[in-house]
């Protein structure tokens, strides 16, 4: 029976780490998306404060549209353009100005790019690094 409790208590654990340490890259790319959006978009701190928690609770509409929407990409554009439309007023008496919300609406699909231009780039260079390894 103890046998059988250590068992399960390590994969348990070891099932757990991978998460963990998803979650933990997860928020260090929140952190890093804060940063980038601050700086992209010149934020006063009293704007940030009335834009976050608008912008959070864009994301989060346009996950659940993702998630509503897996089978019909049409169906998933169209939602989101919906949804780009009505927060984009919202945005406005935040940021005051079209082209910052254009930038805001923007900012995600860059911030995106530039983190899986970094992820492959470090992949390539774990490979590289094998790839010696081996020819060692």
């Amino acid at each position: 029976m103890v046998f059988f409790i250590a068992v399960l208590l390590g994969s348990f654990v070891t099932a757990q780490e991978p998460q963990r340490k998803m979650m933990g890259q997860r928020q260090n790319i929140e952190v890093l998306k804060v940063a980038y959006f601050t700086k992209h978009l010149s934020l006063t701190t009293e704007e940030a404060e009335k834009f976050w928690p608008m912008y959070n609770s864009y994301s989060a509409e346009v996950r659940k549209a993702r998630q509503d929407n897996k089978e019909d990409i049409l169906a998933f554009e169209e939602a989101v353009l919906n949804i780009r439309k009505r927060y984009k007023v919202e945005l406005k008496k935040v940021l005051v100005t079209d082209e910052r919300v254009n930038k805001a609406l923007q900012a995600e699909r860059e911030f995106m790019n530039v983190v899986r231009k970094e992820l492959q780039q470090r992949m390539e260079q774990r490979k590289k690094l094998r790839d010696q390894k081996t020819d060692q």
